[in-house]
């Protein structure tokens, strides 16, 4: 479901400035869309190169509400990101413990390798851009904590 959510998330988000030899996004080109359903609600993105239900690279944004959390989780491929604006805390293990979570302020860059327990929250209004290698998904490590499993 995710990689079908990211795909018509990829038909309607791209940039209007794009063609096979480059790409131009300007803020006032990001048109935000709710995040996929993988996410707690309140998410939003927008897909600015490729497909991550796709093997390639893609890289997309992920704008998050103050106090948004993302529970213990696992990627098949290594998640890499860059905090624009806001400060994502950053913390691994399988367990969400918001004392053993790192600060990730403006400009920080961190990468998660493949099949590494982590969970995250933020503080203030927070944008990342996610990019890596696709097909790409996430795994919650409790299934209670799944938002496509809860109705």
């Amino acid at each position: 479901m995710l990689l079908a959510t990211l795909t018509a998330i990829a038909l309607v988000g791209a940039p209007p400035h794009a063609d096979k030899d480059h790409e131009i996004v300007t803020p006032d080109d990001i048109k935000w869309v709710d995040g996929p359903p993988s996410l707690p609600k309140g998410a939003k993105m927008i897909l600015l190169e490729g497909d991550p239900a796709k093997d390639g690279p893609f890289v997309m944004r992920v704008k998050m509400p103050d106090g948004f959390k993302i529970m213990p989780h696992t990627h098949p491929k290594d998640e890499r990101v860059t905090v624009l604006a806001g400060t994502l805390y950053l913390g691994m293990g399988a367990k969400f413990d918001e004392k053993a979570a790192k600060p990730m302020p403006v400009g920080s860059y961190g990468r998660t390798g493949a099949g590494m327990k982590h969970f995250g929250y933020v503080k203030g209004e927070t944008i990342l851009q996610v990019h890596g290698q696709g097909p790409w998904t996430i795994e919650y490590l409790d299934p209670a904590d799944d938002p496509r499993k809860k109705k």
